[in-house]
């Protein structure tokens, strides 16, 4: 299965943003339990993050993506890529 990089920038207040956090939890775990090898983190700098996960197609990334709670909630901006790992 392809991975794939959702690397997103917080465009709300921290207080906002917070309080999506346990269902964005909820949410990665969930991914972990279906397959889909989910990790996700946040930058050292705060203002951002990234998930990475595996999925069929872009399509199938696209979909689960808009099934993220801080997306739903209009909590981050994103862009979504497929990664193409040539050394691991």
């Amino acid at each position: 299965m392809p991975l794939f990089v959702k690397i997103e920038e917080g465009i709300v207040d921290k207080p906002t943003f917070d309080q999506h956090v346990p269902a964005h939890h909820a949410y990665v775990k969930d991914l972990i339990a279906k397959g889909h090898g989910a990790k996700s983190g946040y930058w050292a700098k705060r203002g951002g993050g990234m998930m990475i996960f595996r999925a069929e197609s872009l399509d199938e990334a696209q979909a689960i993506v808009e099934q993220d709670p801080l997306v739903k909630n209009g909590c981050v901006n994103y862009q979504l890529y497929e990664w193409r790992v040539i050394v691991e």
